[in-house]
């Protein structure tokens, strides 16, 4: 069925789309190196973290120097009021919502112990 601007929020999809796949990187440098090796733009930079273009998509590749693990950022409407529904679907908070510089984010993990990142664009998206 496709969506609507009828259709109701509590029925539409949560998440959007894939916002982007963060890798950690020991180097940031060495990492856009190998990266651009492999063909991927710099979009924007910062200084612990960097966004590559991803040719036949707008998620984007982003090598980071703070947290150990991978993550994958999903794109919600409201990151406040998804993770309401997520939590009243059975999921559960893992970390509230917070500022980030493009808008909010919540980490939440589903019944199997999965964890997603929920974050919305109410700031804007970045630029360089």
């Amino acid at each position: 069925m496709a969506e609507t601007a009828k259709t109701p929020t509590s029925e539409r999809p949560l998440v959007r789309k894939v916002d982007c796949l963060q890798l950690p990187v020991a180097d940031l440098e060495a990492g856009i190196a190998f990266y651009s090796r492999l063909g991927h733009e710099v979009i924007w930079r910062r200084p612990t973290a960097v966004g590559l273009r991803l040719p036949d998509t707008d998620a984007e590749l982003v090598l980071q120097t703070e947290r150990p693990d991978p993550e994958t950022d999903l794109l919600v409407e409201d990151a406040g009021a998804a993770v309401e529904r997520f939590v009243s679907a059975g999921g559960s908070l893992v970390v509230e919502p917070f500022d980030i510089e493009i808008g909010r984010c919540a980490v939440v993990a589903d019944p199997w112990g999965n964890r997603l990142v929920l974050l919305d664009l109410s700031k804007g998206p970045l630029s360089e």
